[in-house]
């Protein structure tokens, strides 16, 4: 089972959205028929079987087992990775490009990143896998609470000297057999939780 499976194709997307089939695809993060999805989701057994049939056909569940009972056989499915994420390339030319996105300081912009990184990483994946290679990453994550307006724009002006010294220093674009990497930084307000907000 795959941790995540970057979804970039229209009808797949639309068959993993559909409230059925989603709710399906999370109880099948073990082995399960038919039969007990059914008894779990509280739908007629042909029913899951149709959803499962559909999800089976788009690559989002597939067989874990076969079980015999008496002259009937029992399938097990299993949903193919433990999570699903719906790539841009799924929307086609109305998907969000951060190069159509002029204000550089806009939420919106970010958004535009934060959707190429799904991109592009999604396709490297799917190269070095058929590749048979470990796709060479690196991400940083970290929250820090800013005093004051006046702080944040003082550590904002720090971190991109501090990118800058760092790329002028490694950067090569005529080394030989050097490979371009993108880097990419961001920074947004942690979204309040109802608990934030109550002691606000």
């Amino acid at each position: 089972m795959l941790d995540i499976h970057v979804i970039d194709d229209p009808v797949v997307a639309a068959a993993a959205l559909e409230p059925t089939r989603s709710r399906l695809l999370s109880e099948l993060a073990s082995p399960a028929s038919a039969a007990s999805l059914a008894a779990r989701v509280g739908l007629a057994r042909q029913k899951v079987n149709y959803h499962l049939k559909a999800l089976e056909a788009h690559g989002l569940v597939r067989l874990a087992d076969e079980r015999k009972w008496g002259g009937l056989t029992e399938r097990l499915l299993v949903a193919t990775a433990a999570s699903y994420v719906v790539s841009p390339n799924a929307l086609g030319p109305i998907a969000v490009d951060p190069k159509r996105d002029v204000d550089r300081l806009s939420a919106s912009y970010l958004i535009a990143l934060g959707a190429r990184i799904i991109r592009d990483v999604s396709d490297l994946v799917r190269r070095a896998q058929k590749a048979n290679k470990r796709l060479a990453t690196l991400a940083v994550d970290a929250e820090v609470c800013f005093r004051s307006p006046t702080e944040r724009a003082a550590f904002s002006k720090e971190l991109t000297e501090a990118i800058a010294t760092l790329v002028a220093k490694y950067h090569d674009d005529t080394a030989p057999g050097g490979r371009p990497h993108r880097l990419v930084v961001v920074a947004h307000p942690l979204p309040q939780t109802s608990e934030t907000k109550e002691s606000s």
